[in-house]
């Protein structure tokens, strides 16, 4: 006969032995555990050998895994730097650009005290000048050339004063407003100056080309003592501009006189001093022809200030 499917151990005495010593080790295990854990409490460094002995066991494994955690910590540092590298070097090379437009500012703000102690200097050196003050904007590029300086009538500015820079001669007051002034540049078609070449007394009259820079044209005509480097100074003649006010370099010799460079380019230029007219009867002309119809006045008429 088939022993029945769900049997229970009292038909096998060795199921009743299993059992029973699943119990007895249980209940001895708890019975060991309690105690260790009163051992344990009262005496605390009873088991510090074993802990010792185990801690020695397990070291090497302990350390290995260590290791493996510090190496695992570096590949990931690794990924991390390849990948953040780009938005990184992208905010380095911002902070450059930032820091090369503060280092270009340091340095106009540097120019610009050097040339303003240079005019207060110049000022202190010139007798008298009527005002110092800013070129607000003046012509880029036409056969006339004209600047707007930011001075006017309640700064004291006349016309026909002159205006220069610690370069040289700028040009000289045209037209003057309450607070600004409009003025006739060196290099302008209409303007003649009297001048002279520093080194010595070879006169002549520099008038403007319109482009930029001056045509010279000397007195006495014959053999061209001029040279290339020679630099050109107002002579004092006529008494608008005072003498010794440099005005611009010979580049280029020409059959009856030179071209030269200007040496107060207003393009470059950005603070002016205003004199006074050296001779004030020689501003008597300008101010004529300032009331003269321009389609009837003789180009030798609407320069004789310049003269």
């Amino acid at each position: 006969m088939a022993p029945p499917a769900n049997r229970r151990p009292g038909y096998s005495r060795r199921a009743q032995y299993g059992t029973f010593f699943g119990y007895l080790a249980g209940v001895l295990g708890a019975v060991i555990a309690a105690v260790l854990l009163i051992v344990s409490i009262f005496n605390p460094d009873l088991f510090s050998g074993l802990r010792n002995g185990a801690s020695q066991i397990t070291e090497p494994a302990g350390g290995a895994a260590a290791r493996t955690r510090a190496t695992g910590r570096d590949v990931l540092s690794v990924i991390e730097g390849y990948a953040l590298a780009g938005k990184r070097t992208a905010k380095l090379r911002a902070e450059l650009e930032e820091a090369k437009v503060r280092l270009a500012e340091s340095d106009a703000v540097a120019q610009e005290n050097k040339r303003l102690r240079q005019i207060l200097q110049l000022s202190k050196r010139q007798p008298s000048p009527v005002t110092v003050t800013r070129i607000t904007s003046s012509t880029p590029a036409s056969t006339r050339r004209f600047a707007t300086i930011g001075a006017g009538r309640s700064d004291g500015v006349e016309k026909g004063m002159p205006v220069r820079s610690r370069l040289g001669l700028v040009g000289r007051v045209l037209e003057v407003g309450y607070s600004s002034a409009r003025v006739l540049l060196i290099t302008d078609t209409e303007s003649i100056v009297p001048v002279r070449r520093a080194s010595d007394a070879v006169a002549g009259f520099a008038q403007g080309a319109g482009n930029g820079t001056l045509r010279l044209r000397l007195l006495d005509l014959g053999i061209n003592p001029l040279k290339v480097g020679d630099v050109l100074v107002t002579s004092g003649s006529g008494g608008l501009y005072r003498p010794g006010t440099a005005i611009g370099v010979v580049t280029r010799l020409t059959r009856d006189g030179a071209i030269a460079r200007v040496l107060a380019n207003p393009a470059a230029t950005e603070f002016v001093i205003v004199e006074p007219v050296r001779a004030p009867e020689a501003n008597r002309p300008l101010e004529e022809d300032q009331g003269t119809d321009a389609s009837t006045a003789s180009p030798r008429a609407r320069t004789g200030g310049d003269q």
